[in-house]
Formats: structure tokens, C-alpha cells, sequence
């Protein structure tokens, strides 16, 4: 250990080398009496000492309640969001998606999961003053091939969606260039992609976002029913791996989900779902939701409920946004629209 590079007083780091101390472990392992006798030293120093090297076995300093609440020279963000790209949805969500933990997307085949999630590939590219975090996106596809050519139609209506950013703003953003796909038809690939190949791009500071459509691909057909308990292994694991990549990088993580019909009414119960919603539940169970932060369930209004609703004024197919839980929500939903520009809440 280079004792020469750390933040000490020259006379504890001469003192460190005459005990011959190579290791902070060693350190750690000794009490502050012992370390005294051995490195005669004062307590003062060796309080300083012991201060000095467990700071730099921290990535995050500690902070106090106080500290979190006000927010002191923004050493948190925990009161900034990643914004939707839309009003309407924004004041659903109290700003937009939170940046430390996993949120879930889940709903139907075209209920508008991949358009949320493409517009937030956008959306995080934007100036902190517009919701944005100022990088790019990783976008991992399980199963289908990335949606290229719809990506181009919501980059060239970007002026349409965003008229709150002006356009010389927008003009200047080379969205192209800052979304990374990555193809993962298997759990070895997503491991790989996810501790490695994101990681990467996450030290580097190229992308503040990373996207998972879907998250259900990746087990339907890896485990069999009888594979429950290796099944939940590797839910958790990769829930944990998730959580450390966000909190340590405080990024957000958006994993879109599929639905499975609830069978029960206690399942039904478990997912808040109606009759209206075809009694459906995001799938993968309470092994999964237990490592998220917030779910989000989207689902279409069948077209009677849509003629006579609030939605009968709006062309084309409306559709619903909904918290299911959250720490920082209730319940709650909004109406939106998927149009050529992106996605649009109804007020």
C-alpha cells in the first residue's frame, strides 16, 4: 500500500511504514490502543488515521437526516427526477421517474411500454433545467429488435413534443448518438451486459439511463415450474446487481414487464386490477416486485369505455397510466395518447 497518497500527516505516514503496515485491513483489524503502542503515536493521530482510511472504503460519504431533508450543497439528488416528456404525466409521477431504484413498466402487447421507454431515452439527453440528466441511454432488448425507425420519427418530432425546451437547444442534442443498444436473448448474455459492458459506459459518465424491454423474456423460457427456487435465485441477484448499479451511479432503471392472467382473486387483489383491466398481473411474482421501488402498469380502454369516457374527444387509441405502488405515491392514473410525436397525457 502506497501510505504516500492518502490525505495524513507525514509523521503517521513515516510511522506506518517503521511498524510495517501494508494494508488498510490491517488497520481495521488492530484497536485504537494497539495501534498507539505499535505506531507510538498520539490518539488524536490515530483517530485521524482510522477516519482517513475508512473514508476511502466509502464510495458515498455518510450524511445525516438533516443533511437529506435540506439538501446542503446538493450532496444528494434525491429530490430530482428524470422527466417524462410531458406534463400531464410528469404531475402523476411528482416530477417524473426517481434516479436511485428500479421502477417496472408493465402492461399488455401495445399498451405503449416501448414508447414510454424510447421517449425516455430522449428525454434523459435534455438539460437538468428541462427534466433531462445531461447523458444517454442503454437500452437492452430481450427479445424483439430495437425499434430503429421509430426511434428516427421521435427524434424528428422532438420540437413537436418538447415546445418547453427552446428549439436551438433541441438542435444541438445528437440524440442518435447517445443511445446504446444491447441484445441480451439470455440470463449468461444479461450478466455479462449488465456487470461489465454497462458498467462500463456507467464509470464514464456516457449514459444517466438504462432500459430493460423486457425483463419477463429472460426467465419465460430459461425455467420450467419446477425451477421456482432457482428462478427467485437469480431475480434476486440480478434485482441486487441492478440496485448497486443505480444507487452507486444514481441512475434510474426501467425494466418493462409483461402481464400474466390472475387467476385467483387473491392475485387479482395483489395487482389492484378491475374488470376492466381483464384481470391481469405483471408477471415474474412477489419475488420481482419485491425488488422494485415503483410499479407502473399501463393498459388500452376498450372502445365503449372510451366513447363514453373522457377520453370520447381524443382520436385514436387512448390509453391509461397507473401507479400501482410507490413509496412517494398513492394510487393514482392518468389518460394518454401515443401519437407520431411521442407520448401524451390528456388532461
Amino acid at each position: 500500500m502506497d501510505w504516500d497518497q492518502f490525505d495524513l500527516n507525514p509523521k503517521v505516514i513515516v510511522a506506518l511504514k517503521k511498524a510495517d503496515i501494508k494494508s488498510i485491513k490491517e488497520i481495521l483489524n488492530l484497536s485504537g490502543a494497539d495501534l498507539q503502542r505499535l505506531m507510538k503515536l498520539s490518539s488524536a493521530d490515530i483517530q485521524c488515521l482510522l477516519k482517513t482510511v475508512s473514508r476511502t472504503l466509502r464510495r458515498n460519504s455518510m450524511l445525516t437526516a438533516l443533511q437529506l431533508y435540506q439538501d446542503e450543497d446538493h450532496l444528494t439528488s434525491q429530490h430530482r427526477k428524470l422527466s417524462l416528456g410531458c406534463s400531464v404525466l410528469d404531475n402523476l409521477l411528482k416530477g417524473g421517474i426517481p434516479l436511485v431504484g428500479i421502477t417496472e413498466l408493465a402492461g399488455e402487447s401495445s399498451a405503449g411500454k416501448t414508447q414510454i421507454s424510447l421517449q425516455l431515452c430522449l428525454c434523459v439527453q435534455y438539460p437538468y433545467k428541462y427534466g433531462g440528466l445531461e447523458s444517454g441511454a442503454v437500452y437492452i432488448c430481450t427479445e424483439d429488435v430495437f425499434p430503429s425507425k421509430r426511434l428516427q420519427q421521435l427524434i424528428d418530432q422532438q420540437h413537436e413534443l418538447r415546445a418547453d425546451v427552446p428549439a436551438e437547444i433541441i438542435q444541438k442534442i445528437k440524440f442518435g448518438n447517445s443511445i446504446f443498444v444491447e441484445h441480451a436473448a439470455d440470463l449468461d448474455t444479461f450478466h455479462n451486459c449488465i456487470t461489465k459492458r454497462i458498467s462500463l459506459l456507467l464509470t464514464r459518465g456516457m449514459v444517466r439511463l438504462v432500459v430493460i424491454d423486457s425483463i419477463a423474456a429472460l426467465f419465460r423460457c430459461e425455467f420450467g415450474v419446477s425451477d421456482s427456487v432457482m428462478k427467485a435465485r437469480y431475480l434476486q441477484t440480478f434485482g441486487a446487481q441492478l440496485h448497486s448499479l443505480s444507487t452507486r451511479f444514481r441512475t434510474p432503471i426501467m425494466c418493462v414487464n409483461q402481464v400474466t392472467d390472475a387467476v385467483s382473486e387473491s392475485e387479482s387483489a395483489q395487482c389492484s386490477c378491475s374488470a376492466a383491466d381483464n384481470r391481469v398481473s405483471p408477471a415474474l411474482g412477489i419475488t420481482w416486485a419485491n425488488q422494485l421501488l415503483m410499479r407502473l402498469m399501463v393498459s388500452r380502454i376498450s372502445q365503449p369505455e372510451q366513447s363514453s369516457g373522457v377520453a370520447s374527444h381524443h382520436t385514436g387509441s387512448v390509453r391509461t397510466l397507473r401507479v400501482v405502488f410507490a413509496p412517494h405515491l398513492p394510487p393514482s392514473s392518468c389518460y394518454y395518447t401515443v401519437k407520431l410525436e411521442g407520448v401524451k397525457g390528456i388532461k
